[in-house]
């Protein structure tokens, strides 16, 4: 429904009413941010041939969407990226100060998602949560590679 009003909004103009569909869920997700979440769960990935290896660990509000097969493909791609892009912070937040680093490519959730990389991991995270309608955040990840320290 929310995309035949934007259709209509936009007067049949495909690009505006994917413009006013994004605003909406920029809305969404900003009403929902300081939102508690305290469910979730934890998803492993280890890429063929068992060389590395990714654990991340995606936070919601409720049981009831981390049991869904949506959380649990954003969790296992999130598990993906990590393996694929290796993060050193979660945000820009948690970068220390005067740590020499791109934040672009050091933070999880600004890197290019490895499926498209005209988005972010954020943006992502972000339509996921426009769609199921609870905060997601990711609290913590690790990646493992062999010979690596």
């Amino acid at each position: 429904m929310a995309c035949r009003n934007a259709l209509i909004q936009a007067e049949e103009n495909i690009e505006k009413a994917l413009e006013i569909l994004k605003a909406q869920n920029a809305i969404i997700v900003d009403k929902k941010k300081d939102r508690s979440t305290s469910k979730g769960l934890v998803e492993a990935y280890v890429h063929a041939g068992g060389r590395i290896g990714a654990m991340v660990e995606v936070n919601c509000e409720s049981d009831f969407v981390a049991r869904t097969d949506e959380f649990k493909a954003l969790a296992h791609n999130l598990a993906m990226q990590v393996a694929a892009m290796p993060p050193q912070f979660i945000s820009n937040d948690t970068i220390p100060e005067g740590a020499d680093t791109n934040a672009e490519n050091a933070c999880f959730l600004t890197q290019p998602y490895i499926k498209d990389l005209t988005r972010t991991v954020q943006d992502v995270i972000n339509e996921v949560i426009a769609r199921v309608g609870e905060n997601i955040k990711v609290s913590r990840f690790a990646r493992f590679e062999l010979g690596e320290q």
